[in-house]
């Protein structure tokens, strides 16, 4: 937990510590990513107004790292420019000061469920979230309306991020009953879902990648 504010700190360090969970807490960003990089942790609840410097740094420099850990954003900036911002920076999900302690402790035990792979059927990705049960997408919040093939396709790639997926593995596993090309689905897809989510590897196929990769 980095949270510079006392009197929250020492509010969450009781509520988590009562729920039976081991928490770290720092009031400042400096030594976090290396901690972050020495020891596991199962999430980050991140303040973004720090005395050292701001937590949408300290989250760019978490993904530039590569660690992939759940991270959730506690703060006071409302705006829906700072919401999405906090989204694209890579957090997980973004909650606004002053919040109610039991919907932090559900939002936190969502995404760390989701981390740890299919949560409930659902998958999460960036600012994506996957609800495989329901074959529904929503975006930062907002729900995306996708086809059945083009669910099923962001669904194979966001199972595996990081891996290239063929082009003979999407073409068997997803389209045989399909209708139009890998390459039509692909574009059509990108157009709701970001340009920079899916990247294509010549020759090979594609793969789902977060956009500060």
């Amino acid at each position: 937990m980095i949270e510079d504010d006392l009197a929250i700190g020492r509010a969450l360090l009781a509520v988590f510590q009562d729920e039976g969970h081991a928490v770290i807490w720092v009031r400042m960003a400096d030594g976090v990513l290396a901690r972050l990089q020495a020891e596991p942790f199962d999430a980050v609840l991140l303040d973004l107004g720090l005395p050292d410097g701001d937590g949408a740094q300290l989250l760019r420099a978490i993904r530039a790292a590569g660690l992939s850990l759940p991270v959730l954003i506690m703060t006071a900036r409302d705006s829906l420019e700072d919401r999405l911002n906090g989204f694209n920076t890579g957090a997980d999900d973004y909650l606004i000061k002053p919040f109610e302690i039991p919907e932090l402790l559900v939002r936190l035990r969502a995404i760390v469920r989701r981390a740890n792979g299919n949560a409930d059927g659902g998958w999460s990705f960036g600012e994506l979230v996957l609800d495989e049960g329901r074959l529904l997408v929503t975006r930062a919040g907002t729900p995306l309306s996708l086809s059945r093939t083009e669910f099923a396709l962001l669904l194979a790639l966001v199972k595996e991020p990081g891996r290239v997926l063929t082009r003979a593995e999407l073409e068997q596993g997803v389209l045989p009953h399909s209708e139009g090309t890998l390459d039509v689905h692909i574009s059509n897809l990108r157009k709701k879902v970001g340009e920079r989510l899916i990247r294509t590897v010549r020759g090979v196929g594609y793969m789902a990648q977060r956009p500060h990769e």
